[in-house]
């Protein structure tokens, strides 16, 4: 487990920053302690400062994972977020999507969210933004890129897709045994 390089963590925060933005800083100040990624296996790690110290004492081949898992890098070097960032997301995240109770299921199926399916949206949401995928009853169940504007979704037919599916919660029961 190692620091990540320069590079790496501006791509991770570019990643991060078109869901969070700016609250990216308060992942990392936190007012419970001091917290940091790692990099282990490619794939990075957010955990205490305290968890950190206690895992030097694992060497790194018998360490199979520490702290939460934010996200991989391909072997492009591209970086993709993990379903298992969104309870880190989902409290800062600035823009929202809500999908009506009939939509859940098929989103949680890993398909698009569409127009008929759209309960309601951040204002100002613009196209290709992060956004947070929330049931109408304000649980975050996973997260996509905006495929459409908030003012465009207003005037779409309702087959059109407004959020293009990323990752969802559904995946731990999908993916159970590839997962790490």
């Amino acid at each position: 487990m190692r620091p990540l390089t320069d590079e790496e963590t501006k791509i991770m925060f570019e990643k991060l920053s078109k869901y969070i933005g700016e609250n990216i800083k308060l992942l990392v100040d936190r007012p419970d302690g001091t917290y940091c990624f790692r990099l282990h296996n490619d794939r990075v790690y957010y955990m205490s400062e305290k968890i950190l110290k206690l895992a030097t004492n694992i060497s790194r081949d018998k360490l199979v994972s520490v702290g939460t898992c934010f996200g991989k890098f391909t072997k492009t070097r591209k970086f993709r977020l993990h379903i298992t960032a969104l309870e880190f997301l989902a409290p800062y995240a600035k823009f929202k999507v809500w999908v009506k109770p009939g939509a859940e299921q098929s989103f949680l199926y890993g398909n698009h969210v569409l127009k008929s399916g759209l309960g309601r949206i951040t204002e100002n949401t613009m196209q290709y933004q992060g956004v947070v995928v929330y049931s109408m009853a304000d649980v975050p169940l996973g997260f996509g890129v905006a495929a459409k504007t908030t003012q465009e979704c207003r005037r779409v037919d309702p087959m059109s897709i407004v959020v293009f599916h990323q990752a969802d919660v559904g995946e731990f029961i999908r993916n159970e045994d590839t997962l790490t």
